[in-house]
């Protein structure tokens, strides 16, 4: 089979996204950010939609010039079904199907979350190839995962957040220390500058290997009930270090048990989460002391991106798993998938 040219579209959130990969080989990945929502502390729905109509023919431009091809080239269309925002995906899904029907050119339907696994069989030549199977531990606004990867269509939930996501547990602390929308990125900054063990904040004991953040989430917002400005400002940093301590240890608890459960020892970081830099050296540190091999991604697909949807795409269009007109968007989708 010919090694196929994939135009990929990513728009379950606030990024539209749009890549050309030639098999594991992305040639272009463009992405368009949505400023409007930081006024609001958080993603408005209504707006996100709206942005993806300005931006989904620009960056989709975008991304075929900059890898030199036209839509003419391109083999198949993908495209983010979900899981996601429905008004989000929506417009993403109506406008790859319009596309392909235009162009008579197949349609591969993507889970969202398939994609920030697989991101990891990118090809990279900075980067060694991974080798199923392997842990991933996929952390974001909307999703903390343990996901067991047998192969690149072969995946099981092992566990998963009960509550709030590891993302959005990092920004809603982050909106009680006043930091602006998102506020994960600030705690990490300052974190790197403070003492992690200067506060103790609880770590949730779920059964197996499940997380919960609602109670860290309380704890916090009581402990600065109790602190004036004063002390909060000047013991910033502490604070930070001291919650992304926390947030990092119950992570790692749960992957530590999932490798003993399972007897793998390839590990993966995936999501926007994985972009945290105390997340990153706790795990490499962690891998390296007990002879993981410990595979995190670039920062570049870490968070929403369309060369992580081309990925599961490649796989996807080699078992000829093709999408119909009749697909229709999904705010939710299990991540287990056995092709």
């Amino acid at each position: 089979m010919q090694t196929p040219l994939i135009l990929a579209l990513e728009s379950s959130c606030d990024d539209t996204s749009a890549a050309v990969l030639r098999g594991s080989v992305v040639l272009s990945n463009v992405v368009a950010n949505q400023a409007v929502h930081e006024a609001y502390g958080g993603v408005v729905p209504e707006l996100a939609s709206r942005a993806h109509q300005e931006h989904i023919i620009p960056v989709v431009q975008a991304a075929l010039h900059q890898a030199s091809v036209s839509l003419a080239d391109i083999d198949a269309l993908a495209f983010t079904q979900g899981p996601g925002l429905m008004g989000s995906l929506m417009v993403g899904v109506s406008f790859m199907k319009s596309l392909a029907l235009s162009l008579d050119r197949p349609l591969i339907a993507v889970n969202h979350l398939h994609g920030h696994v697989l991101a990891h069989c990118i090809a990279d030549a900075n980067q060694s190839p991974i080798v199923f199977p392997f842990l991933c531990l996929l952390v974001s606004g909307g999703h903390t995962q343990i996901i067991a990867v047998h192969a690149p269509l072969q995946m099981c939930l092992l566990g998963q957040t009960m509550d709030d996501a590891v993302g959005e547990c990092y920004d809603k602390i982050a909106k009680m220390l006043g930091f602006p929308y998102p506020g994960g990125p600030h705690i990490d900054r300052l974190a790197q500058t403070g003492n992690p063990l200067a506060f103790s904040f609880p770590c949730s004991d779920m059964p197996e290997l499940n997380y919960s953040f609602s109670g860290l989430k309380t704890a916090v917002l009581y402990f600065l009930q109790k602190q004036s400005a004063d002390f909060i400002a000047e013991n910033l940093a502490d604070i930070c270090a001291s919650v992304q301590h926390t947030i990092v240890k119950m992570l790692l608890a749960k992957l530590k048990k999932a490798v003993k459960q399972t007897g793998i020892k390839t590990l993966a970081l995936s999501g926007g989460v994985a972009a945290n830099s105390g997340l990153r050296s706790a795990l490499q540190t962690e891998g390296a002391k007990n002879k993981w091999q410990v595979h995190i991604p670039k920062f570049s697909y870490c968070t929403d991106n369309a060369a992580m949807i081309g990925i599961v795409a490649k796989f996807l269009y080699e078992k000829s798993n093709f999408a119909t007109q009749n697909c229709l968007p999904q705010a939710r989708m299990p991540i287990d998938i056995h092709l």
